[in-house]
């Protein structure tokens, strides 16, 4: 109960207000760049575009599956050089900004956003690539996870029934899988975008928040997108990208209480904090 109360006065300040907005922008903003970037790691693993699609549409909600696959359908003209690369990462950082200047006003209980704009947004840049390269790497072991319990039910028997139940298997546990490379990716981000250094173990509290509450967040909204809401009443053509940015708006909300929770979990256990 404690808990609550020093969270809910926390979110009386004015700064909570537009935060989320600003991160759910920024992160659509973001999708074509991140896409591109990612593209050119898993070109070293012989991964497509394509697999990332059908891992899309394994992963990620049906209505929001199909505005996200149209959207990394685009490929660049010509060959990305470095220096396009450095462009779009750049581009792209502009959300893990945006999360860093809430995390460390929340963390130091507003009496900072950061080390100042260019700073921060350099910060940014640096933790992007990091970022990018863990996304890179999930989707690697997602991609690559079944050909694996594949190949080792080849090497252990040749008795199809039984490579049958070893290659199911990955099926069965895919999405604790991905829940833990989700997890994980929130952890991360918790441990890296605060200007202060903190302890890994103290943002693993407002990891599980965040990664429990971005999952209800998720079934809740497209329940409501499937069987409620009608945007495309009011917005027509554009109905799917607008609950695409309603849904980051929600997700940012989850990933910023997560922050606030590890902030409140710190203060609970040691009021002298």
């Amino acid at each position: 109960m404690q808990m609550v109360l020093i969270g809910f006065r926390q979110l009386q300040d004015p700064y909570y207000q537009g935060f989320a907005a600003q991160v759910a922008f920024f992160l659509m903003l973001s999708i074509v760049p991140i896409v591109i970037v990612v593209s050119r790691m898993l070109a070293f693993f012989s991964i497509s575009m394509e697999s990332i699609a059908r891992w899309i549409e394994h992963y990620v909600p049906a209505q929001f599956a199909q505005t996200l696959t149209s959207l990394i359908t685009y490929t660049p003209s010509t060959a990305m050089n470095l220096f396009f690369i450095l462009i779009a990462v750049w581009s792209a950082s502009r959300a893990q900004f945006a999360m860093m200047r809430i995390a460390n006003h929340i963390l130091t209980g507003g009496k900072t956003t950061g080390q100042g704009y260019l700073k921060d947004r350099f910060r940014a840049f640096r933790t992007m690539f990091l970022t990018l390269f863990s996304f890179a790497f999930s989707l690697i072991i997602l991609v690559y996870g079944e050909i694996l319990f594949k190949f080792v039910a080849a090497a252990i028997t040749q008795d199809f029934y039984v490579k049958y139940e070893i290659a199911s298997f990955w099926k069965i546990i895919r999405w604790p899988v991905a829940l833990a490379l989700y997890f994980l990716a929130v952890s991360y981000n918790y441990y890296v975008i605060p200007t202060g250094r903190v302890k890994f173990r103290e943002v693993v509290p407002g990891s599980i928040f965040a990664s429990v509450g971005m999952f209800i967040v998720t079934l809740i909204y497209t329940y409501y997108v499937d069987y409620i809401a009608s945007y495309d009443i009011i917005y027509g053509s554009l109905a799917s990208i607008v609950a695409l940015l309603f849904w980051f708006y929600f997700l940012a909300w989850a990933l910023g209480l997560g922050v606030l929770f590890n902030k409140v979990w710190a203060d609970t256990a040691d009021p002298k904090q």
